[in-house]
Parts: structure tokens; sequence; C-alpha cells
């Protein structure tokens, strides 16, 4: 629009309202601009992250492979003393492992005194110690071999650097071995490690290919290092502690790298800024595709409510035709098997979501329950299917006939219940049987604890007596002949007050065992069956095995330690269980009895006894195993520890009971135990049962 002005030099146009159309486009190409670069800064963030967690990852691996390198080597060092070989023997057998292990470069066998009795060099170097000597690094040796005597184990010395012939040199680290003969000390294998080496060695090439991998002080100090050539501006590093017993070293792992590449970051902005473009060009698609829709939400809304009910169950369902054709599912049934309900309907047998293995066992069922031969439980069966991804889970399944408006079957209705929360609380119980096993480990320090007091206080007591009485006959001696030495008197007097101490420490362990005693309570003998009842019915299901209980009435509550006569319990009838799984036994079952404990001649308290039993149907107990049954650390098992027995005789033994074994007629074995009722105040075992805890 225009208008004319008499006075003016010219005509006068209207200014457009709004921002020009080339501006508009400016703006439109800068927020572009904008997206694409910030999309671009955010991967390139997202590669560094990568990085820093696939360099994290490789250095845990790093730290694991040198854990399995250095536990191999011990193992190896202790076959080292298998059937105390000479040293001559020895130094070759050592000689062929430093041939094996590069990361070793000395091998000695020390006696007590940490006096060397033989050793061997690493062939791949000249003698490392040609330097300095090996003496001038004996403090190193004997604070790693201490460390290793207080430990009863292998242990490592602190890092030291050793100068080499050559004006170089090398981080050195020391193991110690201990070795025992007959339960006592017998020398020490020292190990000297190259740190070098062992990142040379021990870490896998895969992750030390392309990266550097470093030993490193706590301040950052390299100690060693391995790796290949520095190619790259930026560095990226991860560290993780190799924690040894009585050293910490920290892995280093360092990762060069270029400058990110612009041209694969562009394209992935591309991609997004036309993934975006898809997006709106959808939304518009949908605001058409809901103008449409709006003249059918009337007939829309029925169905949806009706969808919603059974979408809205937690319940799986399923509806089948006479033939066995999925003719229905529901989103509950989809999202348990993981298959949509385009890839389920219509589909007949076998069904995708049968594992292969069973396929021939569920299809048998099918047509014996399609053919109305079998009406199935109303309580339901289990049953296991399988996921889209190839996992299992167990299913509850309830079926029932599927009966039109006519009253004529046209199929099946089932309804699925995922029980894995059901597991889930089965190995809830479970961690409840580790908790157990933990007490258990427990009684096992007081057992190793006991037989220590035991065996040890009846030689030291002789060593003192010795000493004492040497120390008489040299004093009164002494008038009539050369006077006696200092040094062996005092010698003497050390060796008697040494032994008093020994004897005292073993007092005191033995009176914190007997401490126990304090948390005995009265409980009655069905509490104790009710709390091991869950472990054992759950291992009974795995195995197959039927479990009996057996409690005679009117039986008074027991005066014990409730949690460790449990664990006792526990392990007689586990010990049961797996014996009868062993044997592979057609119908394995377990008998758990308590009752009145038999009185026999001389045994007037029997009365204030309960008998507990546990009785299976096994092989029985092979006869080679009778006379060590009750040994601590003796086992026939390849996992066993030995000590679950021994254990429960201690239990039972400091409860002032007895613990013996008999044959189970026509066959397997019965463990039988005692302990006093709460009316008893100073019960007496039964004495007819007192001699099987001997036999």
């Amino acid at each position: 629009m225009s208008e004319s002005a008499g006075a003016g030099p010219g005509p006068v146009r209207s200014r457009p309202t709004g921002l020009p159309r080339w501006r508009l486009w400016v703006l439109l190409v800068a927020l572009v601009a904008i997206l694409l670069s910030t999309l671009v800064w955010l991967a390139g963030r997202y590669e560094d992250s990568q990085l820093q967690s696939s360099l994290e990852r490789d250095a845990a691996d790093a730290v694991s492979d040198l854990r399995s390198g250095l536990t191999r080597n011990v193992q190896s060092l202790q076959a080292l003393q298998a059937g105390a070989p000479g040293p001559a023997r020895w130094a070759g057998d050592a000689q062929q492992l430093l041939h094996e292990r590069r990361e070793l470069v000395r091998v000695e066998w020390r006696d007590e005194q940490l006096d060397v009795l033989a050793f061997a060099e690493t062939p791949y170097r000249a003698p490392v110690f040609a330097r300095i000597g090996r003496p001038d690094t004996s403090a190193h040796v004997a604070l790693a071999c201490a460390n290793a005597r207080r430990a009863s184990g292998p242990a490592y010395g602190i890092s030291y650097f050793l100068p080499q012939p050559n004006g170089l040199g090398i981080e050195v680290m020391e193991l110690c071995l201990p070795q025992a003969s007959g339960g006592e000390p017998a020398g020490y294998v020292v190990a000297t490690y190259a740190l070098g080496q062992m990142l040379s060695s021990l870490v896998g090439p895969q992750l030390s290919r392309g990266q550097d991998v470093s030993f490193t002080e706590a301040d950052g100090t390299r100690l060693a290092m391995h790796g290949g050539l520095r190619r790259g501006t930026r560095v990226f590093t991860a560290q993780q502690l190799l924690d040894l017993p009585g050293n910490t070293l920290v892995l280093r792992m360092d990762n060069w790298r270029a400058e990110p590449d612009l041209f694969p970051n562009v394209l992935t902005a591309l991609v997004t800024a036309m993934s975006i473009a898809l997006l709106s060009v959808l939304f518009l698609l949908g605001k058409d595709m809901r103008r449409r829709l709006q003249a059918e939400n009337d007939l829309a809304d029925a169905l949806a409510f009706r969808k919603a009910m059974e979408d809205s169950l937690v319940t799986g369902l399923r509806a089948r035709d006479l033939a066995g054709r999925i003719t229905y599912v529901n989103p509950a049934f989809c999202d348990m098997v993981g298959f949509s309900p385009e890839e389920l309907l219509g589909h007949a047998t076998p069904a995708p979501y049968w594992p292969p293995e069973r396929a021939g066992e569920y299809q048998q069922r099918q047509e014996v329950r399609l053919a109305g031969r079998h009406v199935p439980p109303r309580e339901g069966f289990e049953s296991v299917f399988m996921r889209k991804d190839g996992s299992r889970f167990p299913v509850l399944i309830i079926e029932a006939p599927l009966i039109n408006a006519h009253g004529v079957q046209t199929g099946w209705m089932s309804a699925f219940l995922d029980i894995s929360e059901q597991r889930r609380v089965e190995e809830l119980s479970r961690a409840s049987q580790e908790r157990l096993q933990a007490t258990a480990r427990l009684a096992t320090v007081g057992e190793m604890a006991s037989l220590l007091s035991h065996e040890l206080n009846q030689p030291l007591a002789a060593i003192s007596s010795y000493a004492t009485g040497s120390l008489n006959l040299l004093s009164g001696g002494a008038g009539g002949s050369a006077p006696v030495p200092a040094e062996l008197q005092l010698a003497l007097r050390r060796i008697a007050e040494q032994a008093e101490r020994a004897g005292r420490v073993i007092k005191s362990v033995h009176d914190f065992i007997r401490r126990r005693e304090q948390a005995r309570e009265a409980v009655p003998p069905r509490d104790l069956l009710d709390a091991v009842m869950p472990l054992v019915g759950l291992q009974a299901r795995k195995l197959g095995v039927r479990v009996e209980t057996r409690i005679e009435a009117g039986l008074p509550p027991v005066l014990c330690d409730r949690t460790m006569v449990e664990q006792v319990l526990l392990n007689l009838a586990r010990n049961a269980m797996q014996a009868m799984d062993e044997a592979g036994l057609a119908h394995p079952s377990l008998l758990l009895q308590v009752r009145r404990a038999a009185a026999g001649e001389g045994a007037p308290a029997a009365k204030d006894w309960l008998e507990f039993s546990v009785a299976d149907r096994g092989p029985g107990i092979a006869p080679e195993v009778r006379e060590r049954l009750f040994t601590p650390f003796f086992t026939t098992k390849a996992e066993g520890m030995g000590l679950g027995l021994s254990m429960c005789r201690t239990v039972v033994e400091q409860h002032g009971g007895f613990l013996a074994w008999e044959p189970n007629r026509p066959r397997g074995t019965i463990f039988r135990f005692t302990l006093p009722t709460g009316a008893a105040e100073n019960p007496e075992p039964p004495a007819g049962r007192a001699a099987a805890t001997t036999a």
C-alpha cells in the first residue's frame, strides 16, 4: 500500500511487519549450526568417556592377570619342596621354574635362620646381585619372611632399586614363602621378582599393546614401565591398586590418543539432525491422524476400557483354539516371554517360548490336553518358559476350558504367573544358610585353638620343668667344680621363662573359647528343628529327598547354645543328603528325630538328657573312613575342608553330651548326639551311650 505526499520528494511505501524471510532463514541456519557444533562437542566428550571407561576396564583386567600370575607362581614355589628334595635336586627344579617364569630373577632355599641352602639364577640375564651382593639386601628378605611367619603364608616385601653392572638398574621385590614339615617350620623359599618383567610377562599382550603399563609410588614416581610408543597428544590414565600380603603396588595404565577425527562426528550430527527432521514429520502426521480419529473416539472408548482392564493385569493370559493355535495374548504375557503379539497369534506347536530341550515333553503334554484325556489340576502346575533372548524362567500355569455363550468348548484359557520372585526368596534362604556356615567357621577356629591348647600345654610344661631342674642341678653342683658360665644360666632361665609365657598365652586362648558357654538358653526341641527345616527343605527339594521329623511328646527344653546346635543339625542333615545324592538313590529319605536318651547302667540322670538323631538311607561309611571320621581337616569331598564333623563333635562335647554314629538297617547311617535338658543342674551323659563316642 502507498500514498502520495505533495510536499515530499516521492511516494512513501509502508514497511512490512515482522522479520524478513531471509532473516528467518539466517536464524534457522545459525540454529542448525549451533546444534551441529553442540552435537560434535558432545560426541567428542562421549568418545573420551568411552576411552576412559575402556582404559579402566583394561587396568582392572591387568591387575587380575597379575594376581593370577602371582598365585600361580606361589603354587609352583610350594611344589619345589614336595618330597623333601636335596639342595642339588632343588636347585635343578628351581632352574627349570626360572626358565619358565621370566618375571622371577632368583629363587633361594633358606633355613629358619635365613641362611641360604640353595639358589638358582634366571638364565635370561646376568646375575642381578653381581654388583652389590646378596647380603646387602638381607634386610628386605628378613622383613618379608617376618611378615610371612606372622601370617603363616606368603608375604611380599617392599620394592627396592637394584643397581646392575651395566650402569643401569632394575626395581625388584622379594617374596617369602614359609615351609613346614610335620607341622613344624622347615625354612623358607625366597623368590625375587623384577617389576618390569612382571609387567611384560604377567600382563596380557592385548592389554599392554599400544598402552603404557607401569608400577608407580603414591606420589606418581614410576618404579617400572612396559609398553609401546607414545602416539598422539592426548593421554588417558587409569590406576588400580595391586594389594599383596605385606605390600601394595599402584598399577598405572596410560593410553595416548590423537585428536578425534572431525568427519565421523559431523556425520553423526547430520544423522541426528535428519532424525530430528523425521520426528518433526512424524509429529505432523500424528496431528493429522488425531484429526481423522476424532470421529471414532466414541466407539474406541468402549474398546479401550475393555482393553485397559486386560492390559492392567500382571498375570499373563493366553487363549488357544481346539487345534492348539494361539488366538489371544495379553501384554503381560508378551512382556513375560519377550515376544510381540504378532509373533505369537496364530502360532501352533512348538511354541516359540518353549525351551528346545523340553519341546518334546511339552508337545506330548499338549496333545494329551487337547484330546481331553487329562484335566489340568485346579491349583496349577509349574513349568519353564524361554524368553526371546534365550533366558529361562519358571512359571505357574493354571488352565481351564474356554466355553462360549452357547456352552460349547472352543479352546483353552491359560493364566501364567512368573514365580522368579519365589526363587529369589529361596536364594535369601540360601543366604541364611551361608550365615550359619560363617558361624561354623568360627566354631572351627575354636576347635583348632582347643587342639593346640591340648597338644602344646604338656610339652611346654615339660620344657619349663627340665629348664628349672637344670638350673637347680647347676646351682647345687657349682661348689665342687668349675663355676658355671653365666651365659649358660641365663640361657636356661630364658628357656623356662619363655615356656611359661607360651603356656599363659595358650591358657588365655583356651579361656576365651570357654566363654561361649555363657550364651546357653532353654530351647524347645521343636524350635531347633523348625529353625533348620527351611534350609534342609530347600536342599531336599533340589536333590529330591523326602524329609521326615519325629519328636516325642512331652519333651522338656534343652539347655544349649541355640545357634551352634542348629549348625550341628544342619551339617549332619546336609552331609546325609549329599551322601544319598552321590549314591544316586531312586527314593532318598531323611529322618530327623528327638527323644529322651535311653538310660543305661549307672546312668540315673538319663531322664535329664535328650537324644537327637539324623538317619539317612545312603551308602553308609566306608571302613577306611571310620577311624578318621572326626579328625579335623580329613574329608572325602573334593571341595570340603574336613571341619564339619569335628566342629559338630566339639559343640556337642562343650555341652557335656556325646556325638556318635552307627549303621542304619538295612542301609544308611545314623548320627546321634545328646544335649542336657533345662531342668538338669549338673547333668551327666547317659553311660550306655558314652562308649559310642570312642567307638
